[in-house]
Order: C-alpha cells, then sequence, then structure tokens
C-alpha cells in the first residue's frame, strides 16, 4: 500500500510540471513555425523584426536579411517540413541561461531534398517566445 502511496504522490507531482514543459514546448513550436513562415515568404526583415533580443544583438537588421537570402537562395523553394522533436531547456552553449525550446525540423527543399532545419525560440525580456537562433544542416 506504500508503495502505491508514493507512487500516487509522484505522479501528482510530476503531472503539473510535465503538462508546464508541454505547454512551453508548444508556444515555442507555434513562434518557430510563424516566424518560419516569415522566412519562406522572403520577408527576412520582418523575421528580424520578430526575432528575439538576443538574435538582434548577435546580427544587425542588414547581414540578417543577406545572410538568409544568400542561404535560402541557394536551397530554392520550401517542398515540405515536419517537426522532428521539440525539446525544452535552460541550459544552451555559448547562451545565457534562460527559457529555451529547440526544435528540430525534417525540411526539404528544391534544391536540397533532405535538410535539418533547427530553430531556437527563447524567452524573450518581455515574457514572449521569440526566435533567438536558426540553422539549416
Amino acid at each position: 500500500m506504500r508503495r502505491i502511496t508514493i507512487a500516487g504522490f509522484i505522479l501528482i507531482m510530476v503531472t503539473p510540471w510535465m503538462f508546464a514543459q508541454n505547454k512551453v514546448a508548444a508556444e515555442g513550436q507555434r513562434v518557430a513555425e510563424n516566424w518560419l513562415a516569415l522566412v519562406d515568404a522572403g520577408d527576412y526583415a520582418a523575421s528580424w523584426d520578430q526575432a528575439a533580443s538576443y538574435f538582434k544583438a548577435a546580427i544587425t537588421k542588414e547581414q540578417w536579411q543577406k545572410t538568409i537570402s544568400n542561404s535560402r537562395g541557394e536551397f530554392g523553394k520550401l517542398l515540405s517540413r515536419k517537426v522532428k522533436s521539440a525539446q525544452h531547456t535552460t541550459s544552451l552553449p555559448g547562451a545565457p541561461d534562460g527559457q529555451y525550446v529547440v526544435i528540430q525540423f525534417d525540411t526539404s527543399f528544391e534544391n536540397k531534398k533532405s535538410a535539418v532545419e533547427t530553430v531556437t525560440p527563447m524567452l524573450d525580456k518581455d515574457g514572449q517566445f521569440r526566435v533567438s537562433g536558426y540553422l539549416i544542416r
């Protein structure tokens, strides 16, 4: 009987934490997909405008527009994108501690059939999730 009580207590304590983690991951995914829609449409200026302050501190708007235009231009039109994973974390190499969601997408472009896009939304200073990092491999 005691094992059941302890197991029940653990379940009661862990369930809200798991729900919160899933909610954070879902919000991060929503933000990432909305941001990617801007990039897919070629609206690179708006993607920079909607990025996290950490992102904006790392690259100017003009640098971002040039960099993303060159790399995405080489890949061609988006064909498909599917979430591969979404992981909530509070620590990333080379970044300040905070609330992050690392999302990987299996993506296919006209000129790159198999790619993995990594989009990392973070909880920004104003309490909103915004994209702080983007990488295509």
